[in-house]
């Protein structure tokens, strides 16, 4: 079994990663492993439950139901694991984008959202 930061295999043309980013122990490690992973022309495309960057302009009915959620399971989670560093309770795409800069991606958008969901498009 590997992880997110341990999986085998390079020159994917995509890599998926849906709902989990947020809740890893070490995202920026699972980031840096998808950018060496992708063909030089590869798309990472990630999947995130929806969060405004401002904790104020989440104060909808899915926010508080994502913050509520978030903070008494996917944060623990994360923190359980190996890394010590979580996106926090709800990550917007302000986050997501520094993270994935830092991982050495440059290119990156919102290709999709829905009530619930960011569909992002990530490439090197």
């Amino acid at each position: 079994m590997a992880t997110a930061q341990t999986f085998t295999g390079t020159d994917y043309d995509l890599v998926t990663m849906f709902d989990a980013l947020h809740d890893m122990g070490d995202p920026l490690g699972a980031a840096r492993r998808v950018r060496d992973a992708l063909a030089p022309d590869g798309t990472w495309l990630l999947v995130e439950p929806y969060a405004a960057d401002n904790v104020e302009d989440n104060f909808n009915p899915v926010g508080r139901l994502y913050y509520a959620g978030s903070t008494f399971l996917c944060v623990p989670n994360g923190l359980s694991q190996p890394g010590g560093y979580v996106l926090g309770a709800q990550a917007g795409a302000a986050a997501i984008g520094e993270l994935v800069t830092e991982a050495g991606f440059s290119r990156f958008h919102c290709a999709a959202q829905t009530a619930f969901n960011l569909v992002y498009e990530i490439r090197p």
